[in-house]
């Protein structure tokens, strides 16, 4: 699991310092592909999910939604909300801006919560299905023990939200991208959960050595008798205990990992549809491209014009 997750990217694309005075309610819409951040400086608030579901934040508690969604940060639990794009920004730098989320236009000293938010790229890699197992909210203090580490950059976080010294909105959006990334890890490496499914070949000692020489080799011309070798077992029984854990044989899945870095390489960094054919093993273009289109269910031109568009 730690070899596979070296592909993972969280990368931060608008990052907001909110300061709010009680009644407040502010609404987020997280695209699709993308994952919300929250950190809690000073207050208290209550996160509110789309299926009812409500968390209580108190100061020092971060939080990351890994898939997103709509979602709304609120100071009591049955509060309408506003879209956080509603209320006036000011860029505080690139990427980050400061955001007045009060019920009126100027927020009242004291009794103040701030918080700050990031919206972020979340890239796994070839281990996407992964995101679809993980828990809706994902609570940093439910990590503390197991990394005591994160503490020192959340009090970081903490003194440079409320003392807004120079420079601290770049230093926030770094220490928001690490802390992230870090709950991500300490999900994974405290079992995953409850999730199932692929994930128990993970756990799979033998198994799990066949998955990751497809992950580090996604471009060979894998044979099942080669990736029952890896594992150690004959063909038969390989084949086998690939489909009964994961859902898929063992060609369905190389197949999908190769269409999923394919759409990463091609839409998010603009890599010409030939190269990425020929890193991932295709003798001709025109081959990848019906398989990416019979996996996908669209042409690697469509997925590299929609990645242009999302830069522009």
């Amino acid at each position: 699991m730690s070899e596979l997750l070296l592909g993972m990217r969280l990368n931060g694309v608008q990052y907001r310092r909110l300061h709010a005075a009680p009644p407040f309610g502010v609404h987020f819409g997280t695209e699709e592909g993308r994952a919300q951040f929250h950190f809690v400086a000073c207050g208290s608030v209550y996160l509110r999910m789309a299926t009812g579901a409500v968390h209580a934040l108190s100061s020092g508690d971060a939080v990351l939604l890994p898939r997103g969604g709509e979602h709304c940060l609120v100071s009591e639990p049955e509060l309408p909300s506003r879209d956080v794009g509603a209320y006036e920004a000011i860029p505080l730098c690139q990427s980050v801006s400061d955001v007045l989320a009060c019920a009126e236009e100027a927020c009242p000293p004291g009794n103040q919560a701030h918080i700050f938010s990031g919206c972020m790229e979340f890239d796994l890699g070839g281990m996407r299905p992964l995101i679809t197992q993980m828990p809706e909210v994902m609570l940093v203090g439910t990590l503390l023990e197991r990394q005591p580490e994160i503490v020192p950059m959340l009090q970081a976080m903490e003194r440079e939200v409320l003392t807004e010294r120079a420079g601290s909105a770049g230093i926030l959006a770094r220490l928001a991208d690490v802390v992230s990334a870090s709950i991500v890890r300490g999900w994974v490496e405290c079992g995953c959960g409850e999730a199932g499914g692929w994930l128990d070949a993970l756990h799979d000692p033998r198994l799990s050595r066949a998955i990751a020489a497809m992950h580090r080799e996604p471009g060979r011309d894998w044979t099942v008798a080669e990736l029952a070798q890896e594992m150690g077992a004959s063909r038969s029984v390989f084949a086998e205990r690939f489909l009964a854990v994961t859902g898929q044989t063992p060609l369905r899945y190389i197949t999908e990992l190769r269409m999923r870095l394919a759409a990463e390489w091609i839409g998010r960094d603009h890599m010409p549809i030939d190269t990425a054919a020929q890193r991932l093993g295709y003798a001709s273009q025109a081959a990848f491209s019906r398989a990416f289109k019979r996996v996908t269910g669209m042409p690697p031109g469509s997925v590299r014009a929609e990645g242009s568009r999302g830069s522009a």
